[in-house]
């Protein structure tokens, strides 16, 4: 699978070369001996274009489907029953919500992911089959 130019930092590239192609190289030419370097823009603004083209396809694509942290988050952070129990680990003073693991041997709490909105908790539910969480302070 080839990478995604919106989730690997490409996209600051393709951007920068293309203005760089496109607007400054031409504009320092055209101050320093007068001469309008017409193919250099063009192949700037196709830069620029190609970025923005395909950045649109992949936004398309995007549109509808699991985020990717979702997708890979039981690989990232395994969840066993037995050992680990699924809980709310919640602020008293600023009020944020993690929902993470905590180790039933040790208590060490492992922090999955911020729960920034109600669909967030069902969401975390869903990924790991969990029915009931319970709330820690």
């Amino acid at each position: 699978m080839i990478p995604k130019i919106n989730s690997n930092g490409y996209g600051g590239k393709w951007i920068g070369i293309g203005l760089l192609t496109g607007a400054v190289i031409p504009a320092v030419v055209w101050f320093i001996w007068h001469k309008l370097l017409v193919w250099m823009i063009v192949l700037g603004a196709l830069i620029l274009l190609a970025f923005l083209v395909v950045f649109l396809i992949e936004m398309r694509q995007d549109n509808g489907k699991k985020p990717y942290y979702e997708k890979h988050m039981k690989e990232q952070f395994p969840f066993d029953p037995e050992k680990q129990e699924a809980v709310i680990k919640s602020s008293i003073c600023t009020g944020e919500k993690v929902a993470g693991f905590i180790n039933r041997e040790n208590g060490h709490f492992t922090e999955v992911m911020v729960l920034r909105g109600p669909g967030d908790e069902e969401k975390f539910k869903a990924i790991y089959g969990i029915e009931k969480l319970k709330t820690i302070y």
